[in-house]
C-alpha cells in the first residue's frame, strides 16, 4: 500500500514524467471522466431551469379571483408576482473548477495542482494499466475547456462584456442582456455530456479521434502511432515494466 502511494506520489498518472513523448494510464483518464462527468449534469439541470423554468415568482399569500376568464373559458386569477431572478454564482465556481481540471491535466507540473488526478490515480493503481499518449488527451481537454469558456460566459455575459469593451475602448456588446443565444450552452452542455460519457463508459476519446484525424489532414504534425491505429510494441512493453514493477513491490 506504501509502496503504491509512493508511486502515485512521484509519477501520479504518468509512466515516465521524464520521457519524451509523454503516456499516461488510460484506466486512471477513464476514472477522471466519471468524476467530472457530474459538472455537465448538474449544468443540465441549471439550463433547464433557466430556460424553460417559470420566470415568475408569487410573493402574496393571496390569490383573488378576478370573476371573469379569458378566451379559452380559463378562470383569471389576480396575484403578487415578482420577475424571478436568478444568481450563478455557485454554478459559475463550478464551471471554474471544471476549467481548470481540463488545463491542470495537460502538463506533469499542473497536473499535481489537480485533486482529481490524484484521486483518479489512486483508484486506478489497483488496475493494470494502460497505456496511452497524452497529446491526444490534450485536445479532448482543449474541447471541453471551450465548452466550459462558452457556458461561463452564458451564467456572466456582463462580466464578459465588460472585458471585451474595456479592452476594445468601445461599446461592442451590451451589458444588460444576454447576448448569446440559449441553444449554444445546451449544444455546448449536450456535447460535452456525450463525450465524457463515451470516455467514462466505452472507453472512447472523441478528443483523440479529432487529433488523428488532424494528423492524417496533415494540420497536425505531431504523429501519434497509438491513436493512428498503427503498430505500437512500446504500449506492451510499457505495461510488462509495468507488471514487473508491480512484482518486484
Amino acid at each position: 500500500m506504501l509502496a503504491t502511494l509512493r508511486n502515485v506520489m512521484i509519477k501520479l498518472w504518468f509512466f515516465d514524467t521524464k520521457s519524451t513523448p509523454l503516456f499516461i494510464n488510460d484506466v486512471a483518464v477513464r476514472i477522471r471522466a466519471g468524476l467530472l462527468l457530474a459538472i455537465p449534469i448538474y449544468m443540465a439541470f441549471t439550463l433547464f431551469d433557466a430556460i424553460y423554468g417559470s420566470r415568475w415568482e408569487i410573493t402574496g399569500n393571496v390569490i383573488r379571483d378576478t370573476f371573469d376568464t379569458d378566451f379559452d373559458g380559463r378562470i383569471l386569477y389576480m396575484v403578487e408576482a415578482v420577475r424571478r431572478t436568478r444568481d450563478y454564482t455557485w454554478q459559475t465556481y463550478v464551471l471554474w473548477f471544471g476549467l481548470y481540471e481540463m488545463l491542470c491535466g495537460m502538463f506533469v507540473w499542473s497536473a499535481r495542482l489537480s485533486p482529481t488526478v490524484w484521486l483518479a490515480s489512486l483508484l486506478a493503481s489497483a488496475h493494470e494499466p494502460v497505456w496511452k499518449p497524452l497529446q491526444p488527451k490534450r485536445m479532448a481537454w482543449s474541447i471541453g475547456a471551450t465548452f466550459i469558456s462558452v457556458c461561463l460566459i452564458f451564467f456572466n455575459p456582463e462580466v464578459f462584456a465588460g472585458w471585451v469593451n474595456w479592452a476594445l475602448r468601445s461599446e461592442v456588446l451590451p451589458t444588460t442582456q444576454n447576448y448569446l443565444p440559449y441553444w449554444i450552452p445546451l449544444v455546448g452542455v449536450a456535447t460535452c455530456f456525450g463525450f465524457m460519457w463515451l470516455e467514462t463508459v466505452m472507453g472512447l476519446c472523441v478528443g483523440c479521434k479529432l487529433h488523428a484525424l488532424l494528423v492524417r489532414m496533415g494540420l497536425l504534425t505531431d504523429e501519434c502511432e497509438a491513436c493512428n491505429n498503427l503498430s505500437f510494441p512500446g504500449a506492451n512493453q510499457m505495461s510488462q515494466v509495468a507488471q514487473v514493477q508491480q512484482t518486484q513491490r
